[in-house]
Order: structure tokens, then C-alpha cells, then sequence
């Protein structure tokens, strides 16, 4: 997203009242009716789904500067995702009128969110392939590429992700048993592709978790 757009929707949303939530709080229940829209200026929230069985399938991971939930904003549908706080998250909530008035009297923001949507579809896209083919190995060391790609951090050669990622929170990404996804990852770890500091997740070894994940050097990350 441009500047000038990400200027235009932190001034249009700062108008409006402020919420915080705490690394784990429920933000928005599946089926719940949205009270408005909402942009995130801090932290990093979780859309998921939840089977009959109670097991959690991780559709996308917003960051600071995005907004939700999509669906309800522009087909008025009430998402059965359910939306909470991977970390500690601010964010600002605006009346749906407001928004798509905003929206429609600047075309331009309007252009910005739908290429930001599209990409995020091609993303998910990418993703499902992953669910497709390939190994557990390979898999757990896609999403992780992943992660790395759309959120990391870059320090020297080494790429830090900034939030905690349990095994079961990987698990969860890529329709795994927690146990299966913790081998995986022990096996990166060995080879010295990964490591944690804090708890959080460092890439040692870009290139190196490149080849052993699906992804080549043509796709593009989830943006």
C-alpha cells in the first residue's frame, strides 16, 4: 500500500474510538454481527475457522494497517471466522457507512484495498496448495517461509518473526497435529535452517528454508 493511502486510513480511523485487546482475547466470534470495521494500528490479529470437532483451521494473519473483517464490509455477509489477538493488539473501529463513504469518495483508496484483497486471495491460494502436495517437512517449512516473508523482520542474515508461534499455532496454519508439526520442526532446527530467541521464531537460514519448503524464487508472498 502506498503512503499517501496508508496516510489517508490512519488519519480517516484515528477520528474514531480505540480498542485494545489482549494476546489471546476473542475480537470477533464467528456468526457474531460485526459492530463496524476494523483497522489495525498495532499487534497482529487471527482469522480462523472452527470444525464441529473444535479443531482451529488459521485462514490469514492481519497486520497493522489492515482491516476486517472483508466479507461483512462488501458483500454484507456475517462471517462464521472467528477473529482474536496473536499479540497485543490496537486497533480502531468505524461505522460501515462511514467507511464505504470514505471509500467511495476516494477512488484511489478503493483501488489500494481491492489490490490488497487480491493479493491476500493469491496468498490463501498459495497456501492451499501447500495443504495439497508435498511432505510434512515440506509443508511446515513453507508456512514458516511464509511468515517469514509477509511479517519478518530482518536483522543482518537472519529474518525474526515478530510474534510467537506455538507448534500448535503452525499445526493450525497447515491442518496438522501439533505433534507431527514439532518433529518438523525439531528436524529445521537441527540443521541450523531455524532457532528461537524469546520465544520467537528466527530464521537462520533464509535460502536454506527456501529450498526446503514448495516455494520457488517466482512466487510471490502473501501480502
Amino acid at each position: 500500500m502506498t503512503i499517501l493511502a496508508t496516510q489517508k486510513l490512519n488519519n480517516f480511523f484515528s477520528k474514531y474510538k480505540k480498542y485494545s485487546f489482549k494476546k489471546g482475547e476473542v475480537i470477533l466470534r464467528g456468526g457474531d454481527a460485526p459492530q463496524g470495521v476494523y483497522f489495525i494500528g498495532k499487534g497482529y490479529v487471527r482469522d480462523y475457522s472452527v470444525s464441529k470437532d473444535g479443531e482451529e483451521l488459521t485462514l490469514i494473519v492481519f497486520k497493522p494497517e489492515d482491516f476486517f473483517p472483508m466479507q461483512w464490509v462488501f458483500n454484507d455477509r456475517i462471517s462464521q471466522h472467528y477473529f482474536n489477538a496473536m499479540s497485543a493488539v490496537e486497533l480502531w473501529r468505524c461505522p460501515k457507512e462511514d467507511f464505504i463513504n470514505f471509500i467511495e469518495e476516494n477512488p484511489e483508496i478503493f483501488f489500494e484495498l481491492t489490490s490488497h484483497i487480491t493479493l491476500r486471495l493469491g496468498g490463501i491460494m498459495q497456501r492451499m496448495e501447500y495443504l495439497a502436495f508435498g511432505n510434512a517437512y515440506e509443508k511446515v517449512a513453507s508456512i514458516l517461509m511464509i511468515c517469514a516473508e509477509r511479517f519478518g523482520e530482518k536483522k543482518g542474515k537472519q529474518v525474526f518473526i515478530p510474534f510467537s508461534l506455538t507448534h500448535k499455532d503452525l499445526a493450525m496454519f497447515i491442518g496438522m497435529t501439533r505433534e507431527t508439526v514439532s518433529i518438523e520442526v525439531k528436524k529445521l532446527e537441527r540443521k541450523g535452517i531455524i532457532g528461537y530467541k524469546r520465544h520467537l521464531i528466527i530464521v537462520k537460514n533464509v535460502k536454506k528454508l527456501q529450498l526446503a519448503s514448495l516455494i520457488d524464487d517466482s512466487d510471490n508472498s502473501e501480502e
